[in-house]
């Protein structure tokens, strides 16, 4: 799957010369903490919410709220804004984008076209796309083994459970506990746990978990 059919479209964005004030205005609104930023149409930032919180003055502050206000009011998104973006492209693996954001510690990346900002795709999006991968809003029982990396591995399981006349709904690999073992997580329908326990048990190194879900 590509960041393309994920992506967040049209994207929310803040032009580079606004109060950091209607920035946060614009996040609290629209329910998102990241705004990518905009100087004559073209991407050349990104402002969260902590990069406008840390631009507000201490409590300790012994200025009036007035004195408060209008000093906020002066600082810029371009003042207080992260002008290194990381972004990607449409046709960008999701597998990539997550890399990006976990080896980068960011939860944001806009996503360009020919150099113009056509997305965003965010941790929220990447968690969606995880419940999908994991089947978690189907009803079923979910069963999590661990199984040589051997070719076939996968084929053979999912060949017994649709020879018991189960229907797997999601499947997703994972490391195992080292590089000679996987893990396989399956929801399936049709099957109950115990006959789904008994079912996978030969086929595998370890019967990890088997729960209804």
């Amino acid at each position: 799957m590509n960041v393309g059919r994920r992506m967040k479209h049209p994207v929310i964005t803040v032009n580079a010369d606004v109060p950091i004030t209607k920035a946060h205005e614009i996040m609290s609104r629209e329910k998102v903490s990241q705004l990518p930023v905009l100087k004559n149409n073209k991407l050349v930032g990104v402002i969260g919410e902590e990069d406008i919180l840390k631009a507000y003055p201490s409590s300790a502050t012994t200025l009036a709220v007035w004195e408060i206000t209008a000093l906020i009011e002066k600082i810029a998104v371009k003042d207080v804004m992260s002008k290194n973006v990381f972004t990607v492209a449409e046709d960008t693996p999701i597998e990539e984008a997550a890399r990006i954001l976990a080896d980068n510690k960011i939860s944001s990346l806009p996503v360009m076209r020919d150099g113009e900002l056509v997305g965003i795709i965010t941790e929220t999006d990447l968690f969606r796309i995880m419940l999908e991968m994991l089947g978690a809003r189907h009803p079923g029982v979910r069963i999590t083994v661990l199984t040589p990396n051997i070719p076939g591995t996968i084929a053979k399981v999912a060949g017994a459970i649709f020879e018991a006349g189960g229907n797997i709904t999601a499947m997703s690999t994972f490391e195992g506990d080292s590089a000679n073992t996987f893990m396989i997580s399956a929801k399936v329908e049709g099957i109950d746990a115990i006959t789904l326990r008994e079912l996978i048990t030969p086929l595998v190194t370890e019967v990890l978990d088997v729960a209804k879900s």
